[in-house]
């Protein structure tokens, strides 16, 4: 097999109901890429992205994919276990790709106004979830030397956005994380990277421009982000194993 060929391998996705998530998954379709997608509570959003992606099966006799959903609280460890044994009953093995995308981010935006259960939720949402996730998938990466994991950071890894300092801790520990596993685990062809969005609309946390007006009109494009070309970038990353240890940041200007 090709180092970037990803047709047949398995990608967990979590998040997957709508937004970025989603549009993760689709894009992994394409390129006929298995997929187990979680998500929190909107079971009638995973059932029709589900149906969507069965559509596009259907549509091309090529591409035979097996799809699993799985209800998961990120924030619960014994959540995330649970998914990976239904994982293994429904695939047979764990992820070759992971794809960290369920996150958290209330704003905050005082460091006064931001409770200790509010930073330490948000950090086991954004942060601990990534480790737990990683520990899950890395031996089966280890043991066939092919992996890929893309952790969904923000711009606030850098201090930037508008969601606090809680937010930004949170972030800027995945990114280092991310940092430090690349070299860790470069020597297994696991190549481990972070998308760093900001602005992306279409989203739970930024619905529209309407719900951002100030901010939306401040962007150097004049627009925001669309889930779409996030996942072009996710996509990218899967697709290049030669990449690894790089957060890429995706603004519109922003820096």
């Amino acid at each position: 097999m090709s180092p970037n060929e990803i047709q047949g391998r398995l990608a967990l996705i979590t998040g997957a109901s709508g937004g970025i998530g989603a549009a993760c998954a689709h894009q992994l379709a394409e390129h006929g890429v298995n997929l187990a997608l979680t998500y929190a509570t909107n079971l009638t959003a995973m059932n029709a992205l589900v149906a969507d992606l069965q559509d596009l099966q259907n549509k091309n006799a090529e591409k035979h994919l097996r799809i699993s959903i799985h209800k998961v609280d990120v924030g619960s460890a014994d959540d995330i276990e649970r998914m990976f044994q239904e994982i293994d009953k429904e695939h047979g093995h764990r992820p070759d790709i992971l794809i960290s995308n369920a996150g958290y981010g209330k704003r905050v935006t005082n460091i006064w106004d931001c409770t200790l259960e509010e930073f330490d939720y948000t950090l086991q949402v954004n942060l601990r979830a990534s480790f737990i996730l990683t520990k899950g998938v890395v031996e089966r990466m280890k043991s066939q030397k092919w992996g890929r994991i893309v952790f969904m950071s923000s711009i606030a890894a850098q201090g930037g956005g508008i969601n606090g300092c809680h937010y930004a801790a949170s972030k800027g520990g995945l990114t280092g994380m991310m940092k430090n596993l690349s070299t860790r685990l470069a020597e297994f062809n696991i190549s481990v990277n972070d998308v760093a969005p900001a602005m992306i609309g279409e989203t739970g946390m930024i619905p529209n421009a309407a719900a951002i007006p100030e901010v939306a009109a401040g962007m150097p494009l004049g627009r925001l982000g669309t889930p779409e070309e996030t996942a072009n970038v996710v996509t990218m990353l899967v697709k290049t194993g030669y990449m690894t240890g790089q957060s890429l940041l995706l603004a519109g200007g922003l820096k």
